[in-house]
């Protein structure tokens, strides 16, 4: 594949057919990195990279869709991460996901967001704002979920499915709703956050 000779690869990286990557030689692949079928990569001159031994699963998306020039649009994933089936993600202003981060399938992250503020002229007229989304280590973002631009996930959260995040989450933390809020807090000594009922079965 043509891809290789052009891309960074910091050794063997698995891709799979009908994956598709635009402006390659800006996209960074750590180790044992694995493309799934039919993932979109769209680089742009920050690029996208993808740590060590992370995943990205069927159908995905990875966008840096910059043609107005933004200061800092890239997509940047660290190790042992995954990126469940059919994600988007769009990163016009920043995407930083920290190690052992994972994602469900038809998860959203959106670091971007349009100006509707003025009624006598259309929303595409008013520009856009791009502040950027970091998600720390350890992070689960269940199904579903939708994460907007200039937000903050904290170290070790757990956003719930189908929530709407639209402020940080702090730092162990589980999340739902629309917009998300806090629903409790991880402790030690949680299993995991949520007790398995009597008589579930707990697998590592």
């Amino acid at each position: 594949m043509l891809y290789r000779l052009i891309m960074r690869l910091d050794g063997v990286a698995v891709i799979e057919s009908g994956v598709r990557l635009r402006f390659a030689s800006l996209i960074h692949l750590g180790h044992n990195v694995y493309l799934d079928q039919s993932v979109y990569l769209h680089a742009c001159p920050q690029g996208i990279a993808i740590g060590d031994n992370s995943l990205v699963m069927h159908g995905s998306v990875l966008h840096v869709y910059n043609f107005r020039d933004l200061p800092h649009a890239f997509i940047h994933i660290g190790h042992d991460s995954l990126i469940g089936e059919l994600n988007v993600l769009r990163g016009q202003g920043g995407i930083r996901l920290g190690d052992r981060v994972y994602t469900s399938p038809l998860v959203q992250i959106l670091a971007v967001n349009h100006v509707y503020a003025g009624p006598d002229r259309p929303f595409v007229e008013q520009r856009i704002t791009a502040q950027g989304v970091v998600i720390e280590d350890d992070v689960w973002l269940g199904a579903g979920a939708v994460i907007t631009d200039g937000v903050t996930i904290g170290e070790g959260a757990v956003v719930a499915v189908g929530a709407v995040v639209t402020r940080d989450v702090p730092p162990h933390s589980v999340v739902g709703g629309i917009p998300a809020r806090v629903l409790h807090d991880i402790r030690p000594g949680d299993a995991g956050g949520r007790p398995a009922e009597p008589g579930k079965r707990v697998y590592f």
